[in-house]
């Protein structure tokens, strides 16, 4: 069956708010990532793998695994609010569960439920090869706080 939800885009506003605020982000910028996928409740972040990301043994850094899954859960809440909101991790938890390889990592956020202050994020992160095999190599729970948008 096929996963409509991947399918599903967010309003052309909401994207460009989110890609606006992912542009911002040093550390994504500096790892390599980009944004794959921008639905409603729903965030794919892709990391191409490269030496700078790995760890000693080759695989991606399990830092820069759970990067790509923080942003990830954020932003597929921050496509849950208004334009005046932005959101902070409260906290996450992930588990590694194999060594994170392949030709690149995807990490899915996606929104379980909204509240009018605190939203919870699944968060998955697959190793995918060149074929398009899938491995799921992380995955975790995560809580934000919608904030007021600082004004300029």
């Amino acid at each position: 069956m096929e996963d409509r939800t991947r399918q599903e885009q967010a309003a052309p506003a909401v994207r460009k708010r989110v890609q606006d605020s992912f542009d911002l982000q040093g550390l994504m910028s500096h790892l390599g990532a980009r944004l794959a996928h921008i639905g409603p409740g729903r965030v794919h972040i892709v990391l191409p793998a490269r030496p700078e990301v790995t760890q000693q043994h080759g695989y991606v850094h399990a830092g820069a695994t759970s990067a790509i899954a923080d942003s990830a859960g954020g932003y597929a809440a921050l496509t849950r609010f208004d334009e005046d909101s932005e959101v902070l991790t409260v906290e996450y938890k992930i588990n590694l569960l194999a060594p994170a390889s392949g030709d690149h990592l995807e990490a899915i956020g996606t929104v379980l439920r909204t509240g009018r202050t605190l939203t919870v994020c699944q968060l998955e992160v697959y190793g995918v090869q060149a074929d398009g095999t899938r491995t799921l190599v992380a995955n975790g729970q995560q809580t934000l706080i919608r904030v007021n948008r600082p004004t300029a």
